[in-house]
């Protein structure tokens, strides 16, 4: 019991954001649709079920009139349920549609809020592909709430309708054992709720590990399909190294989870359908094997018979609900499992920032002339010391070169100035309103066209293609320009020299206050390096810009260094000799 109030807890904390939204009224008011579309159905079965007794008893009689009116009553019946389906269809697809678009919204909200989507990698990547939980799960999540939800409510109230028609036919159709009428109040209801209740305790022993299951298998598939985009996105890199005899072997045996998986699940759902094939046929007879004795016996007629099997089966069915959609319960249990551990592991970035230990701040403040640096003292995850960084000031119109050792902090520096480093202590204070831009060595550009990705992350649209084919000119691109309006995936099709270029020229065009690049001019030859260091200095005259490189070429750029000792703990910022 605790566990099923955890999972509706869950399930309320998932779900009901989404019904007290600023799009609240359209999402309860189609909910409040297809709920009463779903009354409607279960009314017309009960109307169904008494014309079974009127319809039946007409044929036994050979009642040629009262079979005609019977069959253009069913006909309306029929209409009316054919219409009620349709529309509910169309209206439950409207509804997920809907309600899934403002989740994914809210989720990419979050995930991609405050730089939470890299802190979450920080922790281990706890929630493993969010691209599938956002794409997938929750299109799972709304299409099996609705479905089940849906399921549960007809199925209540479907017992609620039936359990006093049955309890009634019971009467009329009292139990006959070895020619003899026993008196038994109800026990058509009490052989449904009997024979249900032990269906229910028998499939959930035999189908319980198949959450675990599907759990594990939507995990899988998405790390299967993960590693092939990995594969493809660096298949330059494969082919160079004449790697693909190692892909094969790794994208292998991350499929040969996928099919582990799959043989157990194959195994487990054999077993559950064994059992729950066998519990719906014999749901079939158990009504006639019940009743066919008093109508032998002349005790009831023909209609009665089919009334009372029908309501029977609507009971069963209704106690069964559990039985019957297992499979789809073991899937929605995993699909709830998955976006709770995506919820917990977005709050968790989100509050990255330990409140028993002291930790990076990084705020505005006014007054400021420049980035200023207090007591920084920067950890790995695992809370080993990386670096220190006490006293310093970034000023504006400043060129300063970060150097030292790979490993001793300098990347991880920047990453404290971003505000995207949580592991550590000390205080981080910008001018208010200043535009802080970093550069790393491998740009990332979205998928689209050119101006968009030149332009990235400010809106498409904002620079002029003038200003853009003006800038990609400037920095050594001038075939470029010609392609502004072409969609493609420009981190592939372009060299790491020609992607530094573009980034330099997206640096032109945003007008940073403070530019950080993080050797974002390692592929390019010391010649191109020098032209691009120089059009910045001319392009960004108020601009600081704050650089990390190994190159001797590169301190003839920079007026002041800033060297990180082995140790981690920093020289004071100085002019370079």
């Amino acid at each position: 019991m605790s566990a099923l109030a955890s999972t509706l807890a869950t399930i309320w904390r998932l779900a009901s954001p989404y019904f007290r939204s600023d799009e609240c009224w359209p999402g309860r008011i189609l909910l409040a649709a297809v709920v009463a579309i779903e009354l409607g159905v279960v009314a017309i079965t009960v109307l169904i079920n008494r014309w079974n007794n009127l319809f039946y008893n007409a044929l036994q009689d050979r009642d040629w009139d009262t079979f005609v009116s019977q069959m253009l009553y069913f006909s309306v019946l029929a209409a009316l349920y054919i219409l009620l389906r349709v529309y509910q269809l169309y209206l439950n697809q409207w509804l997920q549609i809907r309600w899934r678009r403002w989740m994914t919204r809210s989720y990419l909200h979050r995930w991609l809020d405050g730089a939470r989507h890299y802190r979450m990698q920080l922790l281990g990547d706890a929630a493993d592909n969010p691209d599938q939980r956002i794409a997938e799960d929750i299109q799972l999540f709304v299409d099996r709430t609705l479905r089940i939800g849906l399921g549960f409510l007809n199925s209540v109230v479907t017992l609620l309708s039936f359990v006093l028609i049955l309890w009634g036919l019971s009467n009329d159709a009292p139990l006959h054992l070895f020619g003899a009428a026993m008196t038994i109040p109800g026990y058509l209801v009490w052989a449904a709720l009997i024979y249900s209740v032990g269906g229910t305790v028998i499939t959930h022993l035999i189908g319980r590990p198949l959450i675990a299951l599907m759990f594990n298998q939507q995990r899988f598939e998405a790390d299967f399909r993960f590693n092939l985009v990995r594969t493809r996105e660096n298949s330059e890199q494969v082919a160079l190294l004449r790697g693909e005899a190692a892909e094969r072997e790794r994208l292998g045996s991350r499929f040969n989870r996928v099919v582990e998986n799959w043989h157990q699940i194959m195994s487990r759902q054999k077993k559950l359908t064994f059992f729950t094939a066998g519990f719906d046929q014999a749901s079939v007879v158990i009504p006639y094997l019940l009743v066919a004795p008093a109508y032998f016996a002349n005790a009831v007629q023909l209609g009665a018979l089919m009334q009372t099997a029908s309501a029977f089966n609507s009971v069963q069915n209704a106690l069964s609900f559990f039985v019957l959609t297992y499979n789809q319960l073991a899937e929605w249990s995993a699909v709830i499992q998955r976006l709770a551990g995506f919820d917990s592991s977005i709050a968790a970035a989100g509050e990255l920032k330990p409140a028993e230990s002291p930790h990076v701040t990084v705020a505005p403040e006014d007054g400021l002339q420049g980035i200023e640096v207090e007591g920084l003292s920067i950890h790995l995850p695992g809370g080993e010391p990386l670096m220190r960084a006490d006293g310093i000031t970034l000023s504006r119109r400043e060129d300063v070169l970060l150097s030292g050792p790979s490993g001793s902090g300098k990347s991880t520096f920047f990453r404290a100035i971003a505000g995207i480093w949580p592991f550590g202590k000390g205080r981080v204070a910008l001018p208010r309103n200043a535009r802080v831009m970093m550069l790393p060595q491998r740009p990332y550009f979205p998928v689209g066209t050119l101006a968009a990705a030149v332009a990235y992350p400010a809106e498409p649209g904002i620079y002029s293609d003038e200003a853009i084919a003006e800038a990609l000119k400037a920095v050594g691109l001038p075939d470029l320009p010609s392609r502004l309006n072409e969609e493609s995936h420009w981190n592939r099709i372009l060299s790491l020299g020609e992607q530094q270029r573009l980034a330099i020229a997206r640096a032109i065009l945003q007008q940073p206050d403070f530019l950080f690049l993080d050797e974002a001019t390692a592929s390019l030859d010391e010649a191109s390096e020098e032209a691009l260091y120089k059009l910045l200095r001319n392009r960004l005259k108020d601009a600081a810009i704050i650089s990390i490189g190994h190159r001797s070429t590169l301190r003839a750029f920079h007026k002041k260094g800033l060297a990180m000792r082995p140790d981690g703990v920093q020289h004071r910022l100085a002019e370079q000799g």
